[in-house]
């Protein structure tokens, strides 16, 4: 990971004028590589400076969630998977709201993309879905940017202090109502009605 990391530095470095280009590039093919985001974002507050690289790492993170809009329509099977993940860690008539998914962005041993999945199913359309990818994608291109260096240095303890301060805030946004869906809902009811038919009728 180290060794990967100051080849992708080198590279960006010696960029020139495409060095925001190869930077945003690098923050679309980042699953080929197996690298997190946090790392990338990092990297690039450490070459371009808090702002810059905020602007560039939101650049990247949001295209990197639009195609995966697209790819995941072909990979049944991984879409499969990763609801099923899904499914174990929210629940399966549980939704998450955007603002939730927003700050789940900010724990690095979270699946960027099993988030991306949880905003695919709350979004109406394509149009819908790259706001709210758009809009749950800034803090995290912000604080890994701006104060990447100082998490990067945190402790063991201050980083469990940190997930325990965001447990609190994700139970106070946590969407109100269940949503189940209607096979599921009919299917239930239909369980229902065999089992008032199935018992024998009282006199």
């Amino acid at each position: 990971m180290e060794m990967l990391g100051n080849h992708l530095m080198t590279i960006i470095e010696t960029g020139g004028l495409f060095a925001p280009i190869l930077f945003i590039s690098f923050h679309l093919l980042r699953p080929l590589f197996f690298l997190p985001v946090v790392f990338i974002c990092i990297t690039g507050g450490v070459l371009f400076g808090a702002l810059a690289g905020t602007l560039y790492s939101l650049i990247g993170i949001t295209l990197s969630s639009i195609i995966f809009y697209f790819v995941i329509r072909w990979m049944p099977r991984t879409s499969k998977k990763l609801l099923s993940v899904k499914q174990k860690i929210v629940g399966k008539n549980r939704e998450l709201t955007t603002p939730q998914i927003a700050l789940l962005r900010l724990v690095p041993f979270i699946h960027f993309h099993l988030l991306s999945l949880c905003l695919l199913e709350i979004s109406a359309s394509f149009k819908d879905y790259t706001k709210s990818s758009l809009l749950s994608n800034i803090p995290i291109a912000f604080v890994y940017t701006s104060v990447g260096g100082w998490i990067s240095n945190l402790t063991p303890i201050t980083v469990f202090l940190f997930l325990l301060l965001l447990l609190p805030v994700l139970y106070l946004l946590r969407r109100k109502e269940i949503n189940i869906k209607w096979q599921d809902f009919f299917q239930v009811n239909a369980e229902q009605k065999c089992k008032r038919l199935a018992s024998p009728r009282q006199a």
